[in-house]
C-alpha cells in the first residue's frame, strides 16, 4: 500500500507468538503498510493453530460475542476468495443423540450414522475451514506485504523505567533486541504467565489441554460431508466430527480435558513447550469405541494421526484484546478458547485497527486486558482464579464452553 504524502509511518510492530491471531494481525498490519515482525519459538501454527478443528458458526454467540461470531465468519468467507483456501466450504451441521436407533419412518439426514445414533438438522449456515491452511496462506501474504518471522524464543522485555513502554523484546539466540514502536503479546495459552512475569498483570489463563484425532480417507464422509455435534455417551465422549475435503475426519470431544495453570506452562514445566502436548491414549480409545458405536466409520482399519492441543480460556470466557495496562506501546490478544479459529479475522483486523489508528471497529471494552487486575510484587495468583470454561457442553453443544 503506498503511504500519502506528508503521512506518518505507520507503527513499527513485534507481535510475540506465531498462531493463527499472530498471523492474522500481521496479515492486517502489513496490509496497510506496517513494518511487522513475528517472533515466533519454533515455526508458525506450531500449537493449537495447527491441530484445530475449523468449525465456524456465525450464529452461535451470544450478546457478548455476537460481533465475533458474525464479522468472523464473514470475513472468513473473504479471506478463502481472496486468498485461495482450498480447505473452506459452506456445509450442514448436525446433532446427534448417541446410544439410540434411528425409526425406518425418520431415517438418520447422514447414511454413515448407521449404528447407534439418532441425528436431526442443527444448523444449515455453518462452514469450515483447515486451521493450518489459513495459518500458511495467510502468513504468506503477509510475507509477501513485507512481514518477518525471527524464529526463536521471547525470553523478555525491555521497558523504560519513567513510562513503561515496552523498548524491545529479548530473543534467546540473538544478540541484539528485537525493536518496534508497538508490541503485540499473542502466545496462546501462554499468554498468561508471559504477561504477568513480562508485565506485571494479572491474567489468569487456562489451557485447556484437549485429545484430537484425525482419521485418514473416509470415502464415506467425502460423500454426505455433515459436521456432527454429539451428546455425552457412556465413554464419557461428546464428540465433534467434521469431516474434510480431502476425505479425512477430524474428531475431537473425546473428554477428560486437563486444565493447565499458568506454572505448568512457565519454563520447567510439564506444558512449557507446545512440542510436549501429546494425546491421551486413553482418550483416543475412548473416542474410537464412541465413533464405532454410532458408525460403522469407526470400525474402518485407516491411518490415523493422534494429537493434542491446549486452547486458551479465561474465567469469564471472554478473550482479552486491547491495551496493556502501565505499558503504552503494549497489547495482548489471547483467550479466544474454542472459537479461536472463527475469531481470528475480526481479532486480527480489530487489534490492527488499534495499534495503526488508537480506535478499533470492534467493540473491545468487553475485553479489557486490564479487567483482572495486577500482581502485587511477589505475588503469585491464586489457584482457584485458575478455573475456566473447559469443553463443550453436551447439552446445549452451541454453547461451546
Amino acid at each position: 500500500m503506498e503511504m500519502e504524502a506528508g503521512a506518518a509511518a505507520p507503527p513499527r510492530t513485534v507481535v510475540v507468538g506465531g498462531g493463527i491471531h499472530s498471523v492474522s494481525l500481521a496479515y492486517f498490519l502489513a496490509k496497510q503498510g506496517a513494518d511487522v515482525t513475528v517472533v515466533e519459538r519454533s515455526r508458525i501454527a506450531a500449537a493449537a493453530s495447527g491441530k484445530a478443528g475449523g468449525f465456524l458458526a456465525r450464529e452461535w454467540g451470544d450478546s457478548k460475542t455476537e460481533q465475533l461470531h458474525h464479522r468472523g465468519f464473514d470475513m472468513h468467507a473473504e479471506l478463502a476468495e481472496e486468498l485461495g483456501f482450498e480447505t473452506y466450504r459452506r456445509l450442514t451441521t448436525l446433532q446427534v443423540a448417541p446410544g439410540f436407533r434411528p425409526g425406518k419412518r425418520r431415517p438418520n439426514p447422514a447414511s454413515w450414522l448407521d449404528g447407534n445414533a439418532g441425528a436431526s438438522v442443527m444448523d444449515t449456515g455453518t462452514a469450515q475451514v483447515t486451521p493450518a491452511e489459513y495459518c500458511e496462506k495467510v502468513w504468506a501474504a503477509a510475507e509477501a506485504a513485507g512481514a518477518k518471522l525471527v524464529v526463536g524464543r521471547a525470553a523478555g522485555v525491555e521497558r523504560d523505567e519513567a513510562s513503561g513502554a515496552v523498548t524491545g523484546v529479548r530473543v534467546e539466540g540473538e544478540e541484539a533486541l528485537v525493536t518496534g514502536d508497538a508490541y503485540v503479546l499473542a502466545a496462546g495459552p501462554w499468554t498468561g504467565p508471559l504477561a504477568e512475569e513480562w508485565f506485571g498483570m494479572r491474567l489468569p489463563m487456562t489451557g485447556i489441554k484437549s485429545t484430537s484425532v484425525i482419521l485418514g480417507d473416509v470415502d464415506a464422509m467425502r460423500k454426505e460431508p455433515f459436521a456432527a455435534f454429539c451428546g455425552r455417551d457412556a465413554w464419557g465422549c461428546h464428540l465433534e466430527l467434521y469431516p474434510r475435503p480431502d476425505g479425512s475426519l477430524y474428531i475431537c470431544g473425546c473428554g477428560g480435558s486437563d486444565e493447565v495453570d499458568n506454572d505448568r506452562m512457565r519454563e520447567g514445566g510439564d506444558c512449557y513447550d507446545p512440542d510436549s502436548i501429546a494425546a491421551d491414549p486413553a482418550r483416543v480409545a475412548a473416542a474410537r469405541q464412541s465413533l464405532a458405536d454410532m458408525s460403522s466409520i469407526g470400525r474402518l482399519d485407516v491411518p490415523a494421526v493422534e494429537q493434542a492441543c491446549m486452547r486458551p480460556s479465561t474465567p469469564d470466557g471472554l478473550p482479552v484484546m486491547g491495551r496493556v495496562p502501565g505499558a503504552p506501546n503494549a497489547f495482548v490478544t489471547a483467550g479466544h478458547n474454542c472459537w479461536g479459529i472463527l475469531w481470528a479475522p475480526i481479532s486480527g483486523k480489530a487489534m490492527s485497527e488499534l495499534i495503526l489508528t488508537g480506535e478499533s471497529s470492534l467493540n473491545l471494552s468487553r475485553f479489557e486486558p486490564g479487567r483482572f487486575g495486577t500482581l502485587a510484587v511477589g505475588e503469585k495468583r491464586p489457584r482457584e482464579e485458575m478455573t475456566s470454561p473447559s469443553g463443550s457442553s453436551a447439552e446445549n453443544p452451541k454453547r461451546r464452553e
